[in-house]
Formats: C-alpha cells, sequence, structure tokens
C-alpha cells in the first residue's frame, strides 16, 4: 500500500471564479450540457456494475452505475468503519484490475485510521492495488480526487470528507460527476455523516455496523446496514448485509437472528446419522 503526502501549497483550487454577468448565454448553454452529460442524453449506456446481492442490483437497474459518483455516508461518527468497509468493497468491485486511490485529509487519517492490509484481503481487495493520499484540506480531497479520475490507470477513486468540513456543494459534487463521466472510472466520496446539501450523485447511501448473528461456534460473519436513499435509476430501499468470506461478497443476511437447529458437531456416528 502506498502512501503520498500533498502539501497545500501545491494544490490547485477547486472552486471556480465567479463568472460576468456578459456571460449569460454561455452560461446556459454550459448548465444544458450538463444536464445533456448527467442524464446520459445521446450517450450510450454503459455496462453496470453487478453487487451480487440480486434485491440491490434489481433496485439499481442491473447494478452500481459504471464512470458516475456514488456518495456513501456513515450513520454516525461511530459507523465510520462499516462506512469505509462498504465503500472500499464497492472500489474493488469497480476497479477491476486497476489500481484504487483512498484519498482522505491528514486529521481523518489521524481520528479515522488507514486502511488495514488484512481488511483489504478480506474486501478481495489486493493491498498493493491501493494507493493512499493524504491532503491537508477537504477542498484538496476534491481536487485529488477530480485529477485522479484522469488517469487510465486507476479504476475507482474514494475520498474521505470530515463532517465538519462544508466544502461539498451542487458545484463541486457536479464537476466530479462529470469526471467520472468522461473516464471509465467510479468516484466514491464517503462522508463522517450524512450531508443535507444537494448533490449529483448517482447513488447515496447511509451505512451502519449490525450485530453479527450467533451460532454453536460463536458469532457469524460480519453484518451492516445499508440504506439507498438516492437512486437515479430506480427505487430506494434498505437491506441488512452479511459478508461472505468464502465468496467474496455481500449476501442479504437470513431473516432469522439464527438457524432453527444447529449443525452436528462433536456427536458420535450413529447420533449424527439419526439427526441427519
Amino acid at each position: 500500500m502506498v502512501v503520498l503526502h500533498l502539501p497545500s501549497d501545491r494544490v490547485a483550487s477547486f472552486s471556480s471564479p465567479a463568472p460576468r454577468s456578459g456571460n449569460r448565454g454561455v452560461l446556459r448553454a454550459l448548465k444544458h450540457a450538463i444536464r445533456s452529460i448527467e442524464t446520459g442524453a445521446g450517450m450510450a449506456p454503459r455496462a453496470a456494475i453487478p453487487l451480487g446481492v440480486p434485491a440491490i442490483d434489481d433496485a439499481l437497474g442491473g447494478g452500481l452505475a459504471r464512470a458516475a459518483l456514488h456518495e456513501i455516508a456513515a450513520a454516525r461518527e461511530s459507523a465510520i468503519a462499516a462506512a469505509t468497509g462498504f465503500a472500499l468493497a464497492l472500489a474493488s468491485r469497480a476497479g477491476g484490475v486497476r489500481a484504487v486511490l483512498w484519498i482522505a485529509q491528514d486529521m481523518g487519517l489521524v481520528e479515522n485510521g488507514a486502511p488495514y492490509g488484512p481488511g483489504l484481503d478480506e474486501l478481495d481487495l489486493a493491498p498493493e492495488r491501493l494507493v493512499t493520499v493524504a491532503v491537508p484540506k477537504s477542498r484538496d480531497v476534491l481536487w485529488a480526487m477530480e485529477e485522479a479520475l484522469r488517469c487510465r490507470a486507476v479504476g475507482a477513486v474514494v475520498g474521505e470528507i470530515r463532517s465538519a468540513d462544508r466544502g461539498i456543494d451542487l458545484r463541486a459534487s457536479r464537476r466530479l460527476s462529470l469526471a467520472a463521466g468522461r473516464s471509465e472510472a467510479c468516484a466514491f466520496l464517503l462522508r463522517t455523516a450524512p450531508g443535507p446539501e444537494a448533490s449529483a450523485a448517482a447513488t447515496r447511501w447511509v451505512a451502519a455496523a449490525a450485530p453479527s448473528g450467533t451460532g454453536i461456534s460463536g458469532p457469524g460473519p460480519p453484518r451492516m446496514s445499508v440504506h439507498l436513499t438516492r437512486n437515479r435509476r430506480g427505487p430506494v430501499g434498505s437491506w441488512l448485509l452479511e459478508r461472505n468470506r468464502v465468496e467474496q461478497r455481500f449476501d442479504l443476511a437470513p431473516s432469522l437472528s439464527q438457524p432453527v437447529a444447529d449443525a452436528v458437531c462433536d456427536r458420535p456416528h450413529r447420533a449424527a446419522a439419526i439427526v441427519a
């Protein structure tokens, strides 16, 4: 896992200068072009990225939209680990064999930590595919995300924004959405708390940890609850997911808290045959 640190004085401003009043006609034409790009008008549809959960893939119209901006927020500050795991799992599927960029603020890495190698393996993301970029401020995160989306070697970009920062607005999310639309990479904006601002993201998710099921052998696989609060391709919904370590994917958690009867364990051969 490679870690890069970008100084603030080397990062260009993400905001644009205020336009002059004499350019209103040009601005109207640009706004119309932006709306056409965001809605996909006149463009061939890109193949979706299936998540492997039929209920979610159906709601998303076949899977996660490729070359688009997706926003994932932790339900609360303590749920950032679950939201991070969900974001990295989606980025791993979206990135394919290409590199995945993780961009975060210095303070965010101090408070929430950096991605952990064995944990990345659990999410089917090889640590050598992940490049971590540390920047001073939230506007630097947005700038680095936009620049990374121009690189063909990058398959997915994840940018972590702390809830205390106010650098995200509709214009900023539009720039990221347009940058992702011009490439074959996905952009994931990870937030430590849900934001009330309008967004150009194709989907908006809220994730939190959930209690694992229990059995005779102890706690079951890790679980999380995900809420799809915005979906341009279809309905929204909520699901309880369970991590399948064998198949390296998420499954819907069983509706029962535990099996009706535990599997046969440490019983004589005849007793096991009778139970079976």
